[in-house]
């Protein structure tokens, strides 16, 4: 009997767990792409998330009143433009565990890191080094490079990346070790809270608390954990931390990015910022002042007026996350990542001739909604594998496919319909031809 078939355990228990889930009907406020007109089983939201079914209509209804409206809708829309982004960020707030003053959307993930790194890494003297994973995504890394030489240094001085296998996971006691060998040479740790590839959560108050101990910064790259793990930034004394929302928060490609600006950063007005007329204080921004007045909040660094179209999605996309809480999110992660990598150690161990080595951490403390696998030889023809049967996951290179069961849209027998997916891929091109022998199960 197949290992994931129609009558086993693994069946028996999703049908049980969806039937549960507190949260089943967040399903069906997102559209999806189909396969032979049947909804494909989504396991890329750590790549670009599903489209809630309410955006068309958000985006419609502002284009209406810019329509009805034109300059008026500044003040007189019935969500005013003018303060548009100021009304989101009590929703990111509640994500990132922050104040509302500490949070504002704006721009993409990279404009907001070089903002920050403006305003953050000011390198003197001997402290000039940053700190990054080893392979961290490339955007990081042209960031803090082209910092670098701005401040006319060269990055083999001032760069360091973390001397670890990038498809291993890294401990904090190792991060913790080279902050504190580089001590006050180090200006700026700067890292993914979720690393992009190996899908491990790290320890963001201990590798804060140790930049700090040596008088260095510290500052995140959420681009895969905003939405997907809890997050204290405020609690945790993080300096500063930058997001996408294209990938957990479902907020369209491209969508609307942002950033969290410490209180006692952001309420400083000797912390640099570069100027743009809508960071102003709001009550004087109109009046036109001479000199930039920066309002004492995370919007000062917002350089011009926000883009209200893209905003209207990201608001339905915040809204969803309001109403289904991180807590709940989080509860079901943790059993629904779980069961997934039950379902891939099982069929591992019934098809060695898949090479399946999950490189995620298996604890759920060191990751959140995506576990990353490789398949020896087999990862790449695995992919297109899937893909063809409406199961869609992510392929990085050189092997490994990213698996992200993102809770408010992925059901647990999607898990068992990638499992199947999975099986069959076995039995069919795995099979001896000569004898007609399957692999062991």
């Amino acid at each position: 009997m197949a290992i994931v078939g129609p009558e086993s355990s693994y069946a028996e228990r999703a049908q049980r767990a969806d039937a549960a889930d507190v949260l089943a009907s967040f399903r069906e406020e997102f559209l999806r792409p189909t396969r032979g007109g049947v909804p494909c089983a989504y396991f890329a939201g750590n790549s670009l998330g599903l489209m809630p079914r309410k955006a068309r209509a958000a985006v419609e209804d502002v284009l209406t009143e810019w329509g009805d409206l034109a300059v008026e809708g500044h003040m007189h829309a019935r969500q005013p433009w003018y303060r548009y982004h100021e009304d989101l960020a009590p929703l990111l707030a509640e994500l990132v565990g922050a104040a509302s003053d500490e949070v504002v959307a704006m721009n993409s993930l990279t404009v907001n890191l070089h903002l920050m790194l403006v305003s953050f890494y000011r390198p003197s003297g001997r402290r000039r080094k940053i700190l990054l994973l080893p392979e961290e995504f490339p955007s990081d890394r042209y960031a803090a490079e082209s910092h670098v030489r701005w401040h006319g240094l060269e990055r083999s001085e001032c760069i360091v990346e973390l001397d670890h296998s990038p498809l291993e996971p890294i401990s904090p006691a190792t991060i913790i070790e080279t902050i504190e060998a580089l001590g006050e040479e180090l200006a700026l740790v700067h890292m993914s809270a979720v690393h992009y590839l190996t899908g491990q959560f790290l320890d963001i108050p201990t590798i804060t608390a140790a930049a700090h101990r040596v008088g260095a910064l510290a500052g995140w790259d959420l681009a895969h954990a905003i939405g997907n793990v809890p997050l204290h930034l405020h609690d945790w004394d993080v300096d500063y931390a930058v997001w996408c929302s294209y990938k957990y928060l479902n907020s369209g490609p491209g969508g609307v990015g942002g950033a969290f600006v410490h209180r006692r950063h952001a309420q400083n007005p000797a912390t640099l910022r570069l100027a743009g007329w809508w960071g102003n204080d709001p009550a004087t921004r109109f009046s036109m002042p001479q000199w930039f007045e920066p309002v004492p909040s995370a919007d000062s660094w917002q350089l011009s007026n926000a883009p209200v179209l893209a905003l209207a999605v990201h608001r339905v996309a915040l809204e969803q996350f309001h109403r289904a809480t991180m807590e709940r999110l989080r509860q079901k992660s943790v059993l629904l990542t779980g069961f997934l990598e039950e379902l891939l150690t099982e069929l591992g161990r019934a098809y060695p001739e898949l090479g399946i080595t999950i490189v995620t951490p298996r604890s759920p403390e060191e990751r959140g909604a995506q576990l990353s696998v490789r398949c020896a030889a087999l990862s790449h023809a695995m992919y297109e594998h899937l893909l063809t049967r409406g199961v869609i996951v992510d392929f990085r290179k050189p092997d490994v496919i990213r698996i992200a069961p993102a809770p408010l849209y992925t059901s647990f027998m999607d898990v068992v319909r990638l499992g199947r997916a999975i099986e069959e891929f076995a039995l069919r091109h795995l099979t001896d031809h000569d004898d007609g022998r399957v692999p062991t199960r």
